[in-house]
């Protein structure tokens, strides 16, 4: 009897110490997008969705975090708070130079890229009444250039100084989350809001079908900033994409691509679980929005400031993708 209760023991001894060591062994990782209506939140499911199924080979678990956005992001995974980021490419660019937001801190030098995503537009929604058809219009109106802490409120203030627009004494800008911008648009409360997203969005579809008729504004002459900065490019928004805007053509804009970001500290294994399973399940992925719809994987190594994280490298190299 002795000798049983003794076994028993040890085998629930032995239990413990098994779960206790399997437990340990599982990584918790989050992942920083953006609102909840953006692209960027989506995205971050997507990758956590993928890597979750394979939580018992690689002994991950991934979450998402809906933030504040780009500069949040970064500096997040800088300060250890989020592992992973969505950083639009010119934030990128400007934390790992040391400009902009992080002009006093420096350059972030241990922020290190994973790969790029999809197309992102700096796009101008107007109500009609606003007499906004260009940037050019919004001198003297009432518009949102984003909250801070947002990639696009950068894009916004580039946008509006390159036609010669300065954004606190031309305008009156207010500084909310663009996700928050149609309802007050529609309530008339602004005249128009940017957004820097890929398409189609949910909250510029719920802009442009209210009652108060709204159009999405071309932004043109910026040929000065395009030269200015290499990661900003030209680029189309489909009015097929929204059915409800008072437009009768393409919308002219320029716009930036969605990246993903991490830290130095972060250890190769993860990154290269993650960067795997997106690039192995690349079809499914592309699948998962209409935003994705133009990716390709040679494209998603493009746009890409900070140096390749050697985890992600691992795997480029593994696929051919890299030399």
């Amino acid at each position: 009897m002795y000798k049983k209760l003794l076994l028993g023991i040890t085998l629930v001894a032995s239990l413990l110490i098994f779960l206790s060591t399997a437990h340990a062994k599982r990584t918790f990782v989050t992942i920083g997008t953006g609102g909840i209506t953006g692209v960027y939140y989506p995205t971050g499911g997507a990758i956590a969705k993928m890597v979750n199924k394979k939580k018992k080979e690689y002994g991950i678990r991934a979450t998402v975090e809906s933030t504040g956005g780009s500069v949040f992001n970064v500096n997040a995974v800088m300060n250890g708070d989020l592992e992973f980021g969505v950083v639009q490419s010119d934030r990128q660019y400007q934390a790992i130079n040391g400009l902009a937001e992080w002009k006093d801190k420096g350059p972030q030098k241990d922020l290190r890229a994973v790969f790029s995503i999809h197309p992102e537009s700096v796009t101008l929604i107007a109500a009609v009444d606003s007499g906004i058809k260009n940037i050019q219009d919004a001198k003297g109106k009432k518009i949102n250039i984003g909250n801070p802490g947002s990639g696009q409120r950068q894009n916004s203030i580039d946008a509006l100084e390159a036609v010669g627009i300065n954004y606190e004494k031309d305008i009156k800008a207010e500084s909310i989350k663009a996700s928050e911008a149609a309802s007050l648009l529609q309530d008339g409360r602004i005249d128009a809001f940017f957004y820097t997203v890929g398409h189609p969005n949910g909250s510029i579809k719920e802009a442009t079908s209210g009652a108060r008729k709204v159009r999405i504004a071309d932004i043109t002459g910026i040929d000065s900033l395009l030269a200015k900065y290499p990661y900003y490019a030209k680029a189309t928004i489909p009015i097929s994409n929204y059915p409800g805007a008072q437009n009768d053509k393409d919308v002219e804009t320029f716009g930036v691509k969605a990246t993903f970001v991490t830290s130095a500290k972060v250890p190769d294994d993860i990154v290269y679980a993650i960067t795997k399973e997106v690039f192995d399940n690349f079809e499914e992925f592309k699948k998962l929005h209409p935003a994705y719809s133009t990716l390709t994987k040679e494209n998603m190594l493009q746009g890409l400031s900070a140096p390749i994280h050697p985890g992600a490298m691992k795997y480029y190299k593994e696929a051919g993708l890299m030399k």
